[in-house]
């Protein structure tokens, strides 16, 4: 796993660590999520697919938090294991249960076509480690988003029943997309080339997204956005469980060693 990490010794400044750790927590809840799928998938080839992206979502998750520790002389790990739900940074999507096999995919194929682009945006980036994270990264998100599509079009275009779980999927999902595309504090990073401007990724998302959709022969969900705030502390309800399991052992056993 340490080939994860590019070959650095660059200390962030405290804005750019704060936009590492958001891409950090994306991922980092991204793959627990799918860690939970470990031995339920509907197939053993879908086991080991959805924990091979879950494992390339946890190395991203490493590379970014072990960035963002270098501005204050935090590990990975504790800020993986050993902060409060406040500061995490995760989009609220991320952060939604599993639910159904639907449910999965709706979420992977949002959450995969926005980080293709924005993995291909990043690798432009005036901060070399960054675009040495982002190099990496889009490169295996290219396949979680094949994958993504491919059960989106076989469960789409496939029976009544595994059509109309999809669409309700789809249609679940969709009230968190949005914060993805927001901003936050991050305009100055922007600005200089740092950070991707998130909401110009926007177009090129809903160009791919649309076409998947319409060969899956599902329709673009007409429902309301909600506010989420997840960039700012403010989580959906199913962070503080998701933390309470990830982190218990590392809590309860501070500093323990194998």
């Amino acid at each position: 796993m340490d080939d994860v990490f590019p070959d650095f010794d660059e200390v962030p400044s405290a804005s750019v660590a704060r936009y590492a750790l958001v891409l950090g927590d994306d991922a980092l809840i991204a793959a627990q999520r799918l860690g939970e799928l470990i031995s339920s998938a509907p197939e053993l080839e879908e086991d080991v697919a959805l924990a091979n992206i879950g494992l390339d979502e946890l190395g991203q998750a490493r590379a970014l938090l072990q960035y963002a520790g270098r501005a204050d002389g935090r590990s990975e790990d504790d800020l993986a294991y050993l902060r409060d739900e406040a500061e995490f940074r995760s989009a609220h999507l991320v952060e939604q249960p599993n639910g159904d096999f639907a449910g999965v995919i709706a979420k992977l194929l949002l959450f995969s076509l926005y980080q293709r682009e924005l993995y291909a945006a990043l690798t432009g980036s005036t901060d070399n480690y960054l675009a040495a994270v982002a190099a990496k990264a889009v490169k295996e998100v290219r396949y979680h988003v094949e994958h993504a599509v491919t059960w989106t079009i076989r469960l789409g275009d496939g029976t009544d029943e595994s059509h109309r779980r999809m669409q309700g999927a789809l249609d679940a999902v969709w009230p968190y997309l949005d914060e993805l595309f927001e901003v936050a504090d991050f305009a100055d990073l922007a600005a200089d080339g740092t950070a991707v401007d998130a909401s110009a990724l926007r177009t090129a998302f809903d160009t791919a997204l649309d076409v998947v959709l319409d060969e899956a022969t599902l329709t673009r969900p007409d429902v309301p956005a909600i506010r989420a705030r997840g960039r700012y502390g403010e989580h959906s309800q199913h962070l503080g469980y998701l933390l309470a399991e990830m982190q218990v052992l590392a809590r309860k056993h501070p500093g323990a060693a194998w």
